[in-house]
């Protein structure tokens, strides 16, 4: 009898879990005006909350469904800092790597940058110069380097936390130049393939891909559709990939294990980044790091071409939310921060 009234128990505790993050979304949506939101819960790499929201096309009335596809925006630096994690454990790169020894033309004030730098935000290096480029242009990756070379650094490498996209571009050409291979190619070599991530894969929007979302902007004249960019810019490793739920799903459960790296490696990607004079930053490599509520929280957002997305991991508690959405005004780490609180509640 008692166990039959535990178990009555936890099915009300998790049935009543669902119903708030069901209203969490619908509020979100409504008051954002979201067209459409997928959501996954996860405890211990195992989805306990799965579920679509609203429109994947408002077009063609197509809703979200858990393999909808969405564009990962900034989340996707976790696969790219993974992946370089993955190449120094084999001995192909390594964190104290000057950027000079595999960017030859990089001089001068780049030359006390190393891999490790531009992992966790941290290269004293400028972003890239966004403003000055047409992203309608397909620029060619030696074009790229060079934006970010002919910029003077304002700050010494490690003295200053500044979120550097540019960064990132320059680590997936650098696992080009060490591989001889496509960083995307890499990433479905080295993870997405392994791990059965079916539907993980670089942005392309000439192909047909199956489920895949269709991206929004909110602006004075209401919802249109997202801007066209150049296919290069698209393929960049700062984040630019196609993901779904069940994507996700599976990333999570590997960040359990050790089949893509040593639990070291993950903590060290975990672990907030110190400054020159022993501050803390709120990044790793490829994850913010925070205590919330007494507990600590990794996580990272992203937004790209009319998709925002969020993925947070209270590490300790093992609960990892997911949320994708397809608006750039869509505030998914709001979304998935008040998810978090249902289910790993903040001390009293």
């Amino acid at each position: 009898m008692r166990n039959a009234l535990l178990i009555s128990s936890l099915f009300m505790a998790s049935v009543s879990q669902a119903d708030q993050v069901d209203e969490i979304v619908e509020r979100a949506i409504k008051g954002q005006k979201i067209p459409g939101v997928a959501v996954m819960v996860l405890r211990e790499g195992k989805p306990i909350k799965t579920k679509g929201y609203g429109f994947a096309n408002l077009e063609h009335r197509v809703p979200v469904k858990p393999e909808t596809i969405f564009q990962s925006g900034s989340v996707g630096k976790q696969f790219t800092s993974t992946l370089v994690m993955m190449l120094v454990e084999e001995g192909k790169m390594k964190l104290e790597d000057p950027i000079s020894k595999h960017f030859p033309e990089a001089k001068g004030a780049w030359n006390g940058v190393r891999l490790r730098h531009l992992l966790s935000h941290t290269s004293g290096l400028p972003d890239m110069p966004y403003g000055k480029m047409d992203l309608r242009k397909d620029y060619t990756e030696t074009d790229l380097v060079k934006f970010m070379v002919d910029q003077k650094p304002p700050e010494k490498p490690g003295e200053k936390w500044r979120y550097n996209n540019g960064g990132y571009v320059m680590l997936g050409i650098l696992v080009k130049r060490v591989t001889g291979k496509f960083y995307g190619d890499m990433l479905q070599e080295k993870i997405f393939k392994p791990l059965g991530m079916n539907t993980a894969r670089i942005i392309n929007e000439a192909d047909i891909i199956p489920n895949r979302a269709a991206g929004y902007e909110l602006g004075k004249d209401g919802i249109k559709n997202q801007d066209w960019v150049a296919p290069m810019t698209n393929t960049t490793a700062d984040g630019s990939l196609y993901l779904s739920l069940l994507d996700y799903a599976k990333w999570d459960a590997a960040l359990y294990g050790t089949k893509l790296l040593k639990a070291s490696s993950r903590e060290l990607m975990w672990k907030s980044t110190v400054l020159n004079d022993g501050k803390s930053t709120p990044y790793g490599f490829g994850w913010g790091t925070q205590m919330v509520g007494g507990k600590r929280l990794i996580d990272h957002g992203g937004a790209w071409q009319g998709f925002t997305t969020y993925i947070g991991r209270h590490v300790d508690q093992k609960i990892t939310v997911v949320v994708l959405t397809n608006l750039n005004a869509g505030r998914p780490e709001l979304i998935g921060r008040s998810i978090l609180q249902v289910y790993v509640p903040a001390k009293p």
